[in-house]
């Protein structure tokens, strides 16, 4: 295979482009929000776009260089192909690739820090941080049932909020503020974080349902592992209603109808969950695992649109 596959394809693969709806969502959810509340600000909105597909960049090399190393990839994996198992790409290039990455992030969130001040510091350091220890470091969180908290949390709530806080702070016109100002964090945007994080969840959820026989096999202990199928197609069928549910909350605190746009996204929604809870197989997840990262950019679009017209 490695002989099919030229050096920038193979830097393509270990990038997985696929995943980025997921570091875009929260982004567009985030200038909803803020164009709902009048504090649209573009760059401080473009700088967490752009950090938070480095980071996901980060995080994809991250796996893929942990999951070889330990051993949790082998050639019974049905997933997408690996750069470093399938030996496409040394192992110390895809590590020292995952290190310039974050730094980049680091570099992009410096400007983030100087609008949003310490939170944001802590933040960025804790994202960059978890990416890491998704699969790395002494206790990778992956290898442990905590990788569904760690997507949802950090792709989902801290991304929405995150991205509200710096437009909001940007327009306080002070410089690295030690906490946030007043007005920045929200009650609003943490609800609406809800979505992203339970529809990112769920790109986790298929990745997991599909695996959970090699994973088992290899002592990574997912909540598929763990808990088995019924559970973590439980899981997804409760986090797709927690995305649904959240847009009549806005409606019932005085938003317009506009902000129910996302229920047009139902009809894929139940196609994939259809899939989820009936499917096993990797020929059937695989395109599953796709069309949920792609109900989540669906939703992210809309919702953000509905709460900002």
């Amino acid at each position: 295979m490695a002989t099919q596959v030229s050096r920038r394809q193979a830097w393509v693969i270990a990038a997985r482009p696929q995943t980025l709806p997921a570091a875009a969502a929260p982004v567009i959810v985030g200038v909803g929000l803020a164009l709902d509340a009048g504090v649209f600000t573009p760059l401080p909105a473009l700088a967490a776009l752009i950090g938070a597909a480095l980071i996901q960049i980060g995080t994809n090399f991250a796996n893929d260089y942990y999951d070889a190393i330990q051993g949790a990839d082998t050639d019974d994996r049905e997933g997408f192909t690996r750069v470093v198992a399938s030996g496409l790409i040394d192992p110390d290039e895809v590590k020292r690739a995952m290190w310039l990455t974050f730094a980049a992030a680091i570099v992009v969130g410096t400007y983030l820090v100087a609008v949003g001040g310490v939170p944001i510091l802590v933040i960025g350091l804790a994202s960059v941080a978890a990416g890491i220890a998704y699969t790395g470091g002494p206790y990778p969180l992956g290898y442990h049932g905590l990788g569904d908290v760690f997507v949802f949390v950090f792709f989902g709530v801290i991304a929405v909020t995150g991205t509200y806080y710096v437009q909001a702070a940007a327009l306080t016109g002070g410089l690295l503020p030690l906490a946030p100002p007043p007005g920045t964090l929200t009650f609003a945007a943490f609800i609406a974080s809800l979505p992203v994080a339970a529809l990112s969840t769920n790109i986790l959820v298929v990745n997991n349902v599909r695996d959970r026989e090699e994973d088992a096999r290899t002592g990574k202990r997912t909540l598929a592992v763990r808990f088995g199928y019924r559970f973590s197609r439980a899981q997804y069928a409760v986090l797709l209603g927690l995305a649904y549910a959240v847009p009549f909350w806005f409606v019932a605190t005085g938003h317009g109808l506009a902000v129910l746009l996302p229920l047009a996204t139902l009809p894929l929604a139940v196609g994939v969950a259809r899939t989820v809870l009936t499917e096993t197989a990797g020929e059937a997840l695989n395109p599953a695992l796709e069309s949920t990262g792609k109900l989540l950019a669906a939703y992210a679009v809309t919702f953000a649109v509905g709460l900002g017209i």
